[in-house]
């Protein structure tokens, strides 16, 4: 399975960006497809999934400013990240998971800063 993630880069407070993470690979169903970060110092964090079915989570930290969506058919997961601050600063992982496993993309740097 290989996870190919794009789009991070540096951003003025404010400022927005957009992560695309594309799945291939996988022969089982993706049921989960989602974003987590990693701040230097920190735990990994969740940023957002969204199911098979759609449903969707979001931490606290990012509720109202992040958006996330998946194309089914191209098995491709985005998030849109609006007004970001200094403190979304880290590195954002894609991730995958079906019912006993899970892949994690290599991850791209986010930095927010003026």
């Amino acid at each position: 399975v290989q996870l190919v993630e794009s789009g991070g880069g540096l951003v003025l407070p404010g400022g927005s960006l957009s992560l695309s993470c594309a799945a291939s690979g996988s022969s089982s169903s993706i049921s989960i497809m989602g974003w987590y970060r990693q701040a230097p110092g920190k735990q990994r964090e969740l940023v957002a999934t969204i199911s098979r079915r759609g449903s969707l989570n979001y931490a606290d930290s990012v509720l109202g400013r992040c958006t996330i969506s998946r194309d089914f058919a191209k098995d491709t997961v985005y998030l849109q990240m609006n007004n970001l601050k200094p403190e979304d600063t880290a590195i954002y992982y894609c991730k995958i998971s079906g019912a006993d496993w899970q892949y994690w993309g290599q991850g791209t740097q986010v930095t927010v800063s003026s």
